[in-house]
């Protein structure tokens, strides 16, 4: 006897599910700690936009992460536009890279451009400006590298669309079939889908192999067909994972024949029984390690907790092919399986319950993956992948939606076999010819007798098709579930842009690096502020602390200091102190005590500056009797 889920333990159960979802993701974003992927320039030196009164010997910028870099990653040109910089770029502590520069360097502004790969498989690329000794102009214009972005990059990131959707349709698919509709394996509709989605992912896992060196470098449409590249490219984490799935298409391709070949011949209960145990083993650890090719080499594989988030990357993934490959199944059953072999009410009752367990899985691992990459809840709205993930949330939400109106639909569902199965035998003779070949004249000629039965199984298959087809209950739920394919197709492409899209966590903390470099040089109004993250690594001890000096010049000034949570709340910790040091003069420290005047506000007046000079600015923050941490930052003062 088959248990289905009536539509009142559906509704009950959906609201068990957006109560753990709510409790689950609040546990977690109050939680959230540091996590770093798909790198981001946090600082460089010199800074962004300085003029610097001597001619630097390097250059060197640090990233969020650590980053691969060739012989042209980091570039230095001259306001004519000439390469300045003297050998290779090189590592020069954790994630501060740096290229040497020529001697003898002029007046004049000067662009630093640098493209890398970041330890997610990401290309980052970018520019900025310095001068020395004065500003000048610049012929240097739009020189940025062009790493993951024009027509190679648009070429990649269909081939990325691609492969998810061959690795859906292939692992939903022969899911489906396995564990809903084993009928389904003699279907040649289903056949060719499955086929299909694994010739899919192939095609599309040979054009990234091939166009990665070009995306991740000079972004050139020539360099597509360079073999150096190529061999550069399979020497790196992503070139092995694209290797790696390659070897597990082909364990896919055994799968698939023993599928569609063997084990739709066999018809003894107890043998396809036991093919059918082998192959969901089998199929499971090949799916498994398709997606692992994914996990071992994007965001799950850097930053925060990597040895948990790529299995859930995993699990994911796998949840994702289940349901929405198990789904594109369905359709093309209910819409293209022959009269004599259409789908019945037990497979879609099965596929109901798979689908809601995917749900299920989705939303634990889902959950997860959103506070691992976001970390706040004002990245939701503050970041482009913070908004990407509320669109891909909201399709989410439609296609459960319409879900439950296609297992509605199952509910209602007859079973047409099982009607047709009773139809009145002489209901199934619609022809004279028929009955005269009943009748036995033309007993005396077997090639019109076998004529005459081709016939009347064609008239039955298509009498079999308009019973099927009239049914109102059937006909709604190839609707609802050609509605469903149509979100999914739209959900992956989300899905696919996310995966290109710098992680919201990593996105504000380099916002919250280069606004505090930026700040570290008092405007021409005589004001100073600075920002500077902490994280005293005790409960409640993570924030940023800003200090404004007014008119940050020699003498008295007055100063303000100013906590704020990550997310930009103002709150009280039970000490800050400040400390002026001028290291080049040996002044200092001069320690100030500020006031405290309200939630997350300090003051002091009368903080005297001795002498203009690049002044060290150190504060000393304490959130607890034992969790205390200094940060500094240099400024101009004078």
């Amino acid at each position: 006897m088959t248990r289905t889920i009536t539509p009142k333990g559906q509704r009950g159960a959906l609201r068990i599910l957006v109560l753990l979802l709510l409790a689950v993701t609040g546990a977690l974003f109050a939680g959230a700690a540091p996590a770093s992927a798909h790198a981001a320039l946090t600082g460089s030196d010199p800074a962004q936009g300085v003029v610097v009164k001597q001619a630097p010997s390097q250059v060197s910028l640090t990233f969020s992460e650590k980053v691969a870099m060739n012989d042209d990653s980091l570039r230095v040109l001259d306001p004519r536009g000439k390469p300045v910089q003297s050998g290779k770029p090189a590592a020069v502590s954790g994630t501060t890279y740096a290229v040497r520069l020529k001697s003898g360097l002029g007046k004049g502004t000067y662009t630093v451009t640098y493209q890398v790969v970041s330890a997610d498989s990401h290309p980052v690329s970018g520019a900025y400006t310095f001068s020395i000794g004065a500003p000048s102009q610049t012929v240097v214009s739009g020189t940025g590298p062009v790493a993951g972005g024009g027509v190679v990059g648009g070429l990649y990131a269909f081939g990325r669309y691609a492969s998810y959707a061959g690795f859906i349709v292939l692992a939903g698919g022969a899911a489906f079939v396995l564990a809903c509709w084993q009928r389904g394996a003699g279907v040649r509709a289903l056949q060719r889908l499955v086929v299909g989605g694994w010739l899919t992912l192939t095609a599309a896992t040979l054009w990234l192999l091939l166009l990665r060196g070009s995306y991740t470098t000079s972004g050139k449409v020539g360099d597509i067909f360079d073999l150096g590249l190529l061999g550069q490219v399979l020497q790196t984490k992503t070139g092995a994972a694209l290797v790696s799935r390659l070897l597990l298409l082909a364990a896919a391709a055994l799968f698939i024949t023993v599928l569609f070949g063997a084990y739709t011949k066999r018809e003894e209960d107890e043998e396809k029984r036991d093919l059918t145990f082998g192959l969901a083993i089998g199929g499971v650890v090949v799916a498994a390690g398709l997606a692992t090719s994914w996990a071992m080499a994007e965001h799950a594989s850097v930053g925060l907790q990597p040895g948990i988030a790529m299995p859930v990357d995993v699990v994911h993934l796998l949840a994702v092919a289940a349901w929405l490959g198990g789904l594109t199944a369905l359709l093309v059953a209910l819409y293209r399986a022959p009269a004599e072999t259409p789908v019945d009410t037990v497979a879609v009752h099965r596929f109901s319950r798979v689908a809601f367990g995917s749900v299920l899985a989705l939303v634990a691992t889902g959950t997860y993956q959103s506070w691992r990459q976001l970390g706040s809840w004002s990245a939701f709205t503050d970041t482009r992948y913070g908004q990407l993930l509320l669109v891909k949330i909201g399709l989410v939400a439609v296609l459960v939606a319409i879900a439950s109106t296609s297992r509605r639909w199952t509910g209602r569902l007859a079973d047409t076999a099982a009607a047709t199965a009773g139809t009145p035998e002489k209901e199934r003779v619609p022809s004279g010819a028929a009955k005269q070949s009943a009748n036995g004249k033309t007993s005396g000629d077997p090639r019109r007798a076998e004529q005459l039965a081709r016939q009347r199984a064609a008239m039955d298959a298509a009498r079999q098709k308009r019973l099927r087809d009239g049914d109102t209950n059937r006909f709604g739920l190839r609707r609802s579930v050609l509605a469903e394919a149509g979100v999914a197709v739209v959900l992956l492409a989300v899905t696919t842009w996310l995966t290109q899209t710098e992680p919201g966590r990593t996105e504000l903390e380099a916002k919250a690096a280069t606004s505090s470099a930026g700040s570290a040089t008092a405007p021409s109004n005589g004001a100073l502020t600075l920002d500077m993250p902490f994280d005293t690594g005790g409960t409640d001890g993570k924030g940023v602390v800003s200090i404004d000096l007014d008119p940050a010049r020699v003498g008295g000034n007055e100063m303000h200091v100013y906590v704020q949570r990550p997310n930009g709340r103002a709150f009280d910790i039970p000490e800050v102190k400040v400390a002026f040091t001028l290291e080049a003069k040996k002044i200092g420290p001069l320690p100030v005590t500020p006031d405290h005047i309200t939630t997350g506000h300090w003051s002091a007046s009368g903080v005297q500056i001795p002498m203009a000079g690049d002044w060290k600015i150190a504060v000393t923050v304490r959130t607890s009797d034992i969790d205390q941490v200094t940060v500094s930052k240099n400024a101009q003062i004078g």
